[in-house]
């Protein structure tokens, strides 16, 4: 039925063509940001997952930060450590070679060790990064634990959507070489640390009279002599060292566990933030070669839209033409 007052055809023609642009403006917009969703309004949920997912993926990248810096920390740490077990040794070596010296000899090799003694405080004031040293303490006015050395290792997330924050830790005190500021008796690094010369476990000070052994003596690495000392308090000395190489060598295979461990969470970090960049692209990004092929079917609709309003609008107008005649 054709009437002058309603124009059936153009007004579906009219609506057809709205519908088409409005399809035509999402895919544009879609090809222009590459997301299908881009903001609340595309899909609320999805939004929202991809939006706490990237804000964790940024709480990942910090934490990779913190693994490197944590990475360069211990290894740090570890080189200074390897290098005064080799100095320790060499110490050792001295001991050995004084049993039985003259007191010339002695002396000479007193000298020696002294200066090796010099180079391991050396090494571990050394060990030093980003203001962290985990070798040479400084307690104050008295010797407490060492802090430990906190590596953030994670971000996490929970299913109640709570997050959380892992930490590698580095237990300072079982590794520290010197404790600067403590009293001397109760000093307790490894090098710096008393200990008794019949067993070389860590007791208090008990100084040592040269040349005469009692059992309650105590020694040091950094107090070892050979001048003046007898064979028998050499021998005591030489078990103080061996201790304390037993100590170094543990306290160097913790911080190796820990620098491998660093490296490990490392590489999962990374491939996490992949993963998780992969899992918000399966969410949120447009299917380009899709909404292109979409974009051509959708441009040709919208000309055979505006075509068909014309012809709608075209017969209206010849209606009208008979109402003149």
């Amino acid at each position: 039925m054709s009437s002058i007052n309603t124009n059936a055809s153009a007004m579906t023609a009219l609506q057809t063509l709205s519908a088409t642009n409005k399809s035509l403006s999402t895919t544009q917009g879609r090809i222009a940001t590459g997301l299908r969703v881009a903001e609340a309004s595309d899909n609320a949920a999805y939004w929202s997952i991809a939006t706490t997912m990237r804000s964790d993926n940024k709480a990942l990248s910090t934490v990779q930060d913190s693994l490197g810096l944590g990475a360069s920390k211990v290894d740090t740490a570890y080189t200074g450590m390897n290098k005064a077990i080799d100095t320790l040794n060499d110490i050792k070596v001295k001991l050995v070679a004084a049993n039985g010296a003259s007191a010339a000899d002695k002396e000479k090799i007193d000298t020696e060790i002294k200066a090796l003694q010099k180079q391991l405080q050396a090494y571990s004031d050394g060990a030093t990064f980003s203001g962290t040293n985990m070798l040479s303490v400084k307690s104050g006015a008295a010797a407490t634990a060492a802090d430990d050395v906190k590596i953030v290792s994670a971000f996490n997330r929970d299913g109640a959507g709570s997050a959380s924050v892992s930490t590698i830790d580095v237990k300072v005190d079982n590794i520290k070489l010197f404790e600067t500021g403590g009293a001397a008796a109760i000093k307790t690094g490894i090098l710096d640390g008393q200990r008794l010369g019949t067993t070389g476990v860590r007791a208090a000070l008990s100084a040592p009279t040269p040349g005469t052994d009692a059992a309650t003596d105590t020694y040091s690495v950094m107090t070892v002599s050979v001048k003046g000392y007898s064979d028998a308090q050499l021998t005591k000395q030489l078990g103080v060292v061996e201790a304390a190489l037993k100590e170094m060598t543990t306290a160097a295979t913790n911080l190796g566990a820990a620098k491998s461990r660093i490296e490990l969470q490392k590489a999962f970090t990374s491939s996490l933030m992949d993963s998780i960049d992969r899992g918000v692209g399966q969410l949120v990004d447009a299917d380009m070669n899709k909404e292109s092929t979409r974009l051509q079917a959708l441009q040709v609709q919208q000309q055979l839209g505006i075509q068909a309003l014309s012809i709608a609008n075209g017969n209206s107008q010849s209606i009208m033409s008979l109402f003149k005649g």
